[in-house]
């Protein structure tokens, strides 16, 4: 576990953009397992590519107009009750953090695993989020 000191800048910065925190299996169950509507989910980390990439592209994609019904997120290595019930829902994808996960309905529509957000630009991961956001968000609110 990681001293909540460090740790909570990096819950601020989601969290300022109106990613709410679910820190309990109990507060993740309330968001996904009720399997209506759209729900990003993001599994925070302290690791590079997380600081790097996978919260400025979260904080670039929530200007966007349109947004999910509802954007959470866990922190891995902190809320790991949390972080393991939100994976539980993420059906054939492995443990990965950072990941990016947007769900419709309670499936997984589109996932950024680690793999696919290391290395890579923010912009271009916002960019991606934006699209699914476009093709899985409006179709829900219409």
């Amino acid at each position: 576990m990681y001293d909540e000191r460090l740790v909570a800048p990096m819950r601020a910065e989601l969290s300022s953009v109106g990613v709410e925190e679910t820190r309990t299996a109990a507060e993740v169950d309330a968001v996904l397992g009720t399997k209506k509507g759209t729900v990003l989910v993001v599994v925070n980390s302290v690791c590079g590519c997380a600081a790097g990439n996978a919260r400025p592209a979260v904080r670039m994609a929530a200007a966007h107009a349109v947004q999910p019904d509802r954007k959470i997120t866990v922190f891995a290595g902190n809320d790991k009750d949390a972080t393991m019930r939100a994976r539980e829902y993420f059906t054939g994808y492995r443990p990965s953090s950072p990941a990016i996960a947007l769900l419709r309905d309670g499936n997984v529509v589109k996932m950024w695993e680690r793999h696919q957000i290391e290395g890579r630009e923010a912009h271009d991961i916002a960019r991606e989020m934006v699209e699914a956001f476009d093709k899985y968000c409006v179709a829900v609110a219409q």
